[in-house]
Order: C-alpha cells, then structure tokens, then sequence
C-alpha cells in the first residue's frame, strides 16, 4: 500500500502543480494513506499494478462506471505512473489491459475523467482513442474545477 501512496503523490505533485492550489494539493495527497488505501482495497474495486525491478510504478483503478454523466458502463477511475516512467508505453499498456479486463466483464463502452486543464492526460486519452464527452464542474478539495470525460467504444 505504501507503494500505491507514492505513486500517487508522485503523479499527482507532477500532473496538479498548478492546476489544484498547493495547500488543497497537500491535503489531497496527505490523505491516501495505508489506511485510506486498505479501505480501498476493502472496497473491492480492481487495481491493476505495473511493476519494475520489484518496484511497482504504476497503477489504475478501475470497473463499472460511478458516474451516470459519464454515458457509458465502465470507468478507468485513476490511471497513474511515477513521472520517471511516463512516456515509455507503460500508461498504454495499462489503459490496455484494463479496457480488455473490462470488456471482458461486459463493460465494452468506457470512459475516463480528467480535469479540463490537465492537458497531457487529456492528450494521453485522445491518443488511445478516447473522445471528449461530456463536462462538469468537480470539487476538489473544496475548489470548483472543470473536468471532462473521454470516451471509448
């Protein structure tokens, strides 16, 4: 679980500097703890880990969708790498292996959310395919920000 957190603040402090204020970052982060984490994992929800040399990377959390905004059956909730492992194809293999898992479930139509100003995801879900649905405002932390789903299938 410790190795989830860190991949987590890793990704986050790299892809939200500057789009979430820093304290309401902080307190973010702060908060994937173990506990929240075996919670999590409690839960049930499927995550799929990337590993390398023993030492996990990457993650994505994913199933059945949350969010009837969203118009489809399944969802890709947290889709992260450690920043020294973007960009080498491990993000598409994941987003891969997870569509094909939820597929194979019965979920074939899937979608992602992001937040509007996070250009490289947004750009990391175009380039797999995924087109820009549907708007809203989330609250992160406390603070209005616009996200946008990407849809596939």
């Amino acid at each position: 679980m410790g190795a989830l957190s860190r991949v987590f603040d890793a990704a986050w402090r790299e892809a939200y500097r500057g789009i979430i204020p820093g304290v309401a970052l902080e307190r973010l982060i702060a908060q994937r703890d173990d506990s929240w984490w075996r919670g999590a994992l409690r839960r049930g929800r499927p995550i799929a880990v990337v590993d390398s040399a023993e030492t996990v990377v990457g993650y994505a959390a994913y199933g059945r969708t949350r969010s009837r905004t969203l118009g489809v059956e399944g969802e890709v909730d947290e889709l992260y790498l450690l920043p020294e492992y973007q960009g080498l194809g491990l993000g598409r293999r994941l987003f891969r292996a997870v569509r094909n898992d939820l597929a194979d479930h019965g979920l074939p139509r899937i979608g992602a959310w992001t937040l509007e100003e996070n250009a490289r995801a947004a750009a990391f879900y175009a380039g797999l395919g995924g087109t820009a649905g549907p708007r809203t405002l989330d609250r992160v932390a406390g603070v209005p920000l616009p996200k946008v789903g990407y849809l596939f299938g």
